[in-house]
């Protein structure tokens, strides 16, 4: 008889246990084989046991793993430049996660405001959006489920139809005779929302108007980011440059970290005891985050997410285009998603029976985030053995109607 671990229950998780990996490949405890095609939601860039992050991560271990943010950390200021200039924003502030990212992008929203003269600063937000679970966050997030049970919620947050330019018009023509609009806040990519992209001319519209009204532009890149859509974040696609941009999740392919960039009027509005964190930007973190923005850089991990997306989405396409309740390819480079017609959240553990790792978002919709160096015999094989158990639970739903 097994003793029930000592663990709060907020994760229903899956009868497996991983451990260890090989690139795109996880193995569990008893050794079986299993593509990875979910890269912890979008963590492990360079796939798992990369040479040269696990080299620079044993060399950072026996030299400084902490050491404060009350002093230098030059390791900081080496990745805030690989950063910015990839961007072409003006400067970073290192935490330990996306939902922390966000957290400091409001505060920023605030700040401005303020600066603004406006009291009360509201955040336009999106429906279907997902930025985190602190409270802020989770009340910028629009999902009930998320939501339940943590009430009241922070206000401030009027909430628009993604890729509606004309709502968020509208919304500025009303804002315009008492302004309490500080900043609109959007995911490039919704992730949790089920892989829809803002459209190109979304995005430039959202640029425009908050040039026209003096609002803070503020991405989410925290799970589009980092060369997964086939640019090094997925904004760039649009021709635009926002004044905030949060990043997390790949920037250290697998150790916590958060990254908020800043640009324009948003640069310069946080000063010394306006923010602070204990352990981001630790030099673990900083180490992972250079090696693994180098590694990209070197091997073309970016140009090779497009050619990649490109290729699994033909394959799915193919495989699936007779099959009744397929809706689409969703998403863009290596951030996918396959469109169907009803729940499938059952698909999960069938996948992971056949040594398959998938997830599944927004109920209808599984979700591929592979890793950056998933090779192409790995692409064919995950489309060969993934595309016939969507069409078998497809088949199986016909059947019973």
């Amino acid at each position: 008889m097994t003793c029930q671990a000592p663990l709060m229950s907020t994760y229903l998780r899956q009868p497996v246990a991983f451990t260890r990996g090989q690139g795109a490949i996880l193995f569990d405890e008893a050794g079986r084989r299993y593509l990875d095609a979910l890269s912890g939601i979008a963590v492990n860039t360079l796939g798992h046991a990369h040479p040269d992050l696990v080299a620079a991560l044993q060399d950072q271990v026996a030299k400084i793993m902490h050491c404060s943010n009350l002093f230098e950390v030059p390791l900081q200021d080496a990745v805030a430049r690989q950063l910015v200039q990839r961007s072409g924003m003006t400067n970073a502030f290192f935490c330990n996660s996306g939902l922390e990212a966000n957290e400091a992008a409001l505060k920023l929203a605030r700040l401005h405001g303020h600066a603004r003269g406006i009291a009360e600063p509201r955040v336009v937000v999106f429906e279907h959006a997902f930025h985190g679970r602190s409270l802020a966050t989770l009340s910028a997030t629009a999902n009930p489920k998320v939501q339940k049970g943590f009430e009241p919620l922070v206000p401030g947050f009027p909430r628009l139809p993604f890729n509606d330019l004309a709502a968020l018009e509208a919304l500025a023509r009303q804002d315009s005779a008492a302004p309490s609009i500080a900043a609109v806040l959007l995911e490039s990519i919704q992730g949790e929302g089920g892989i829809t992209a803002a459209t190109p001319e979304f995005l430039q519209g959202v640029r425009r108007l908050c040039d026209e009204h003096g609002w803070l532009m503020m991405l989410d890149e925290v799970q589009s980011g980092m060369g997964r859509s086939g640019r090094w974040f997925a904004h760039q696609w649009a021709g635009i440059t926002p004044d905030v941009m949060t990043l997390a999740k790949g920037l250290a392919s697998g150790v916590p970290i958060g990254a908020v960039l800043a640009h324009g009027p948003a640069a310069s509005l946080f000063q010394p005891g306006n923010h602070g964190t204990t352990f981001g930007g630790n030099p673990l973190a900083m180490r992972a985050a250079l090696t693994t923005l180098e590694v990209m850089e070197r091997d073309g991990l970016v140009a090779r997410a497009e050619v990649l997306g490109e290729r699994l989405r033909q394959g799915f396409e193919q495989a699936l285009a007779d099959t009744k309740g397929f809706t689409g390819m969703q998403g863009k480079g290596l951030m996918i998603g396959i469109g169907l017609d009803r729940p499938c959240g059952a698909l999960v553990k069938r996948a992971l029976d056949e040594g398959l790792v998938i997830n599944v978002t927004a109920e209808r919709v599984v979700r591929l985030l592979p890793p950056l160096i998933l090779s192409d015999a790995e692409a064919d094989e995950l489309v060969q053995r993934l595309a016939p158990l969507i069409r078998r639970f497809l088949q199986e739903g016909q059947a019973a109607r």
